[in-house]
């Protein structure tokens, strides 16, 4: 399933799933434009990549503001000529109440989680080819109620319905966009405390919090050939969880 020599954007990498999605394509041969709002963070990230034998790029960029997208997407076309592979990973989920959520509270989840899609799907779609992939990380948030997150599950919601109507319209240039909704994920953004983890646990058939590996393999699958039938669908990555 070798990606090697193709050109992958991942926003949102600098730890977490797109850091564990940065390594796994790495690992198939991609050279990667690393992209978070902490450009040192990206720089490491890139360090450690080049070490790998391929070659990195760290760009910073708040995913929910055209012309820092645009900036993005340019400097990518500018360094490597190409772009096959955008893995829309950045977003955020604040917890707040919602008798309590501000306008402001709203407005910027749906700018980072929903509008930044728009944004870099739009843009990167422009520089693409035939065979390039979209693939989006949306959330179970998109099925499953979460209290203090009803923006963030939303966002996520939005996210599944938006990418079935893109991928419609992609499949005009045979661009493949996908979305891959993961469950509970052990990284350094889930803060729960180790007894709302065993809750969390004890909820999930599979009894284990997911990894950003499990995430980074579907997302490897979907960037590669082998997904080229498989267009504007979401795949869970849950251990089971909604299933039940």
């Amino acid at each position: 399933m070798s990606l090697k020599n193709k050109t992958a954007i991942v926003t949102g990498a600098r730890q977490g799933i797109g850091k564990g999605i940065v390594l796994a394509l790495v690992k198939e041969g991609c050279n990667i434009v690393v992209s978070d709002i902490v450009e040192d963070d990206c720089k490491k990230v890139v360090e450690e990549i080049e070490k790998l034998g391929v070659r990195g790029l760290a760009v910073k960029c708040d995913v929910s503001k055209k012309d820092e997208v645009d900036n993005l997407i340019k400097k990518t076309i500018e360094k490597f000529g190409k772009l096959d592979i955008l893995v829309n990973n950045a977003g955020i989920y604040p917890f707040k109440s919602f008798m309590e959520m501000t306008e402001s509270d709203w407005d910027k989840v749906m700018n980072v989680n929903l509008k930044s899609i728009f944004l870099c799907s739009q843009t990167a779609a422009k520089e693409m080819n035939s065979g390039s992939k979209i693939i989006n990380i949306s959330s179970i948030a998109a099925f499953v109620g979460f209290e203090g997150l009803v923006h963030y599950c939303a966002s996520k919601g939005g996210v599944n319905a938006m990418v079935r109507a893109l991928a419609l319209e992609l499949a005009q240039k045979k661009i493949n966009v996908n979305v891959i909704a993961p469950g509970a994920i052990d990284t350094p953004g889930a803060t729960s405390s180790e007894e709302q983890k065993k809750q969390t646990i004890s909820a999930i058939p599979w009894a284990r919090m997911g990894t950003s590996e499990d995430i980074a393999n579907a997302v490897v699958f979907l960037a590669s050939e082998k997904s080229n039938y498989i267009t504007g669908q979401v795949i869970v990555v849950d251990g089971g969880w909604t299933l039940r």
